[in-house]
């Protein structure tokens, strides 16, 4: 029979994939005689006990896949929040999400009573082409009923190869009978910058960070330069909602509005792991005045880009405190056994000031007025509890230490995350155009408060930042 400690050992390459079998078995050769190793393989024979017993004994027969990976990821999330194991399939659906783009139909979808339906068809691609409409419902793919599939199957069966058909059969109110409407699978490409003109205003709204979003910056800006003109007040960028994304794409938009300097400064377990991303010359708006929009859904690459242009002065941010997330997520890869997602570092400001559990307070603060609805949920849930800090298991923010008495300084990060539909209902917009128009120069007649500036610690100088890091 298997000795325990082999046992846990070949369960434990399972749990890191076959690829990194090699590396650890010289690792455990190298170490096995030290004390600390010893304590390793003593819970690696704990681990093995409970597997074979709930494999031998439990009261069903359980999928051994589900049980290590169920036993990664709790490994992983004991750690802090966003560290987590991705199974192949929530690793694939992570790559479309970031490429911003993949083979599908082109419409934005949710479930309603067991069946699919459109909440809208996006401009110029193969579902709109089509001919569908918002409300539609679609109850069958190729001949086979939606109902008993969750909006993640349905929409998995949507996408596909590019140039490969699909049939839908839809409902639509006014027409008597369902019909098949054939659609050819395309690329879609997910916009993760939207744009519009306020007059003499240009307004970009930036939803997340992938791979298409500074491209898709500099082409707003440039539409924004031509449509508008010589007339060009400023530019309001809004971050509101906007959960984050990839670091790089953080550090290209930050560098968009910077001629010099710091943009952020990513800092690991030791510090000469410490790297620094800096701007390179060449403001793509000229010095426009700029408007950054933040609020409670503002984390961690939102919060990068608010904390560059608001510690170099480029920016002004309006709003209230951002989100907290100041950690950075790296991807590993594990082949055929998808990947992790594991913390690998804090950010921070270019003045160094550290965003974990704290956010990036406004230099406006403007508060919405929310629907009576909004309100009593409001009162009953603690400021502090809509943010990075309120979550279990985040890391500390290092520069939070203990007051005068001794006791520990507790954590704040986060606010409300409430956006109007109207813009005209839009307090945080509406200030921000009056602002760049020069017309709510008095903050308080605004119904906005400055709050008084914290001096933060000079930074360091350090070397380039890591790529690609996900938040």
């Amino acid at each position: 029979m298997m000795r325990k400690t082999e046992f846990a050992f070949w369960t434990f390459l399972l749990m890191t994939g076959l690829a990194g079998a090699t590396t650890l078995l010289n690792v455990t050769r190298t170490y096995s005689a030290t004390t600390e190793n010893s304590e390793l393989f003593r819970q690696l024979d704990l681990f093995g006990d409970v597997l074979e017993r709930v494999r031998s004994d439990y009261v069903e027969k359980p999928d051994d896949t589900m049980l290590i990976e169920s036993a990664i990821n709790g490994m992983l999330s004991a750690l802090d929040p966003h560290s987590s194991y991705l199974s192949p399939k929530n690793y694939r659906d992570m790559q479309v999400q970031t490429r911003g783009e993949f083979g599908g139909l082109g419409i934005e979808v949710t479930m309603e009573n067991g069946v699919v339906k459109v909440v809208s068809p996006i401009d110029d691609t193969p579902a709109s082409k089509a001919g569908l409409q918002a409300n539609d419902l679609i109850t069958h793919l190729d001949g086979e009923q939606i109902v008993g599939l969750t909006l993640e199957q349905a929409v998995e069966k949507m996408r596909g190869p590019v140039n490969t058909p699909i049939s839908l059969t839809i409902v639509r109110k006014g027409v008597d009978d369902p019909f098949d409407v054939k659609v050819t699978r395309d690329i879609i490409r997910i916009n993760a910058v939207k744009a519009n003109n306020e007059k003499d205003v240009a307004y970009i709204k930036i939803t997340t960070f992938n791979e298409q979003t500074h491209t898709n910056l500099v082409k707003a800006i440039e539409n924004a330069k031509k449509t508008i003109g010589k007339d060009l007040k400023g530019y309001v960028i809004d971050l509101r909602n906007n959960p984050g994304g990839l670091l790089d794409q953080a550090i290209a938009v930050s560098d968009d509005f910077l001629e010099r300097g710091a943009v952020v400064l990513t800092k690991g377990r030791n510090n000469e792991e410490t790297q620094r991303a800096q701007a390179h010359p060449g403001d793509l708006t000229d010095g426009k005045k700029i408007v950054v929009l933040i609020n409670g859904g503002s984390a961690s690459a939102s919060e990068i880009v608010a904390g560059a242009l608001q510690d170099h002065k480029r920016a002004t941010v309006v709003g209230t405190r951002s989100f907290g997330k100041g950690s950075v997520q790296t991807i590993i890869p594990l082949g055929a056994n998808g990947a992790i997602r594991l913390t690998t570092a804090r950010y921070y400001t270019p003045s160094n000031r550290s965003i974990q559990a704290k956010g990036i307070d406004p230099d406006i603060i403007v508060e919405q007025d929310l629907p009576d609805e909004l309100k009593k949920k409001a009162e009953s849930v603690a400021e502090s509890q809509r943010g990075e800090a309120s979550l279990r298991g985040h890391l500390r923010n290092p520069e939070n230490g203990n007051s005068e008495d001794g006791k520990e300084v507790k954590e704040v990060s986060g606010s409300s995350a409430y956006v109007p539909k109207e813009p005209e209902k839009d307090k945080q917009l509406q200030y921000a155009l009056s602002f760049l128009r020069g017309t709510a120069i008095d903050a308080k007649t605004a119904g906005a408060t400055v709050p008084t500036p914290t001096p933060a610690p000079a930074a360091k100088p350090d070397a380039d930042t890591k790529e690609k890091a996900k938040n």
